[in-house]
């Protein structure tokens, strides 16, 4: 007898979708995707109010964030994982619907979205927008997670262990949970975001929130990677995959802010 035969592994066999009316379908994903959306809008709404910005400023903020995201993930997922595909078929990087999302192509097209709308509102520094915004696209990181739990996607490596997942759309094999992990952990990013938020000292340090973000996120996501299977098959063989590389660059970038803004606060 194996150990496999005394362990009581979950099997994950949920149905991606919800329900479906004709050749309409509602998806786990598309919900959870769409509540992230709408639990960052309610939390970014009660940030305003308490510090005195219009609602029709945020009103316009959620557009350029949806945008940023959904382009930016788009965009990440194609070029990073797959580019001669899609450079060959540029009309698929369109078809959203078929799947294909990339969180460090969102991370990217929300800082670009939010340098866009920093530049139209002149009464907005960048970075007093970034040091909140980063604390409901945590929330929104680990509903995301979620969705991919519900689509049976980016699994986690074979294992033993008692909380092992059979993803029975994918498989026989217990696996690590690899997207529960990561929501998880996003959750619990967005409640310390939160917490070090209603902490004036901190929340007065302009790149602080934004740079502890990135090194708490990436720096987790560099790590849970190696319990994941690669995400396209030239990762096969590589010391670290895309994932992990493209994690460093915003784990620095993360440091910098976080020095860079308790030496301005120091200087005065």
């Amino acid at each position: 007898m194996n150990l496999f035969t005394l362990v009581a592994f979950i099997e994950w066999n949920v149905s991606p979708e919800i329900f479906h009316f004709g050749a309409v379908s509602v998806r786990w994903y598309g919900l959870l995707f769409a509540l992230a959306f709408v639990a960052g809008y309610f939390i970014m709404n009660k940030i305003f109010k308490k510090e005195g910005r219009q609602k029709t400023d945020l009103e316009q903020l959620a557009v350029y964030m949806i945008f940023g995201t959904v382009v930016g993930a788009r965009l990440g997922h194609c070029l990073f994982y797959n580019p001669t595909y899609y450079l060959s078929n540029p009309i698929e990087i369109l078809q959203v619907w078929e799947g294909g999302l990339a969180s460090h192509g969102a991370a990217i097209g929300i800082i670009l979205s939010l340098y866009l709308f920093a530049r139209k509102k002149k009464n907005y520094d960048l970075l007093w927008i970034l040091d909140r915004i980063v604390i409901v696209v945590a929330l929104g990181g680990s509903f995301i997670r979620l969705g991919n739990l519900f689509n049976s996607e980016i699994i986690g490596l074979p294992t033993q262990l008692s909380w092992a997942f059979i993803f029975t759309a994918v498989d026989d094999v217990p696996r690590h949970p690899a997207q529960l992990y990561e929501s998880i952990a996003y959750l619990f990013i967005f409640l310390f975001l939160l917490l070090a938020y209603s902490k004036n000292n901190l929340k007065n340090k302009n790149g602080f929130l934004f740079g502890l973000f990135l090194v708490l996120v990436f720096t987790f996501r560099f790590f849970v990677e190696f319990l994941k299977e690669d995400q396209s098959g030239f990762e096969a063989g590589m010391v670290l995959n895309m994932g992990q590389m493209l994690s460093i660059p915003f784990v620095l970038t993360g440091i910098i802010f976080i020095s860079r803004s308790l030496m301005i606060k120091a200087k005065k």
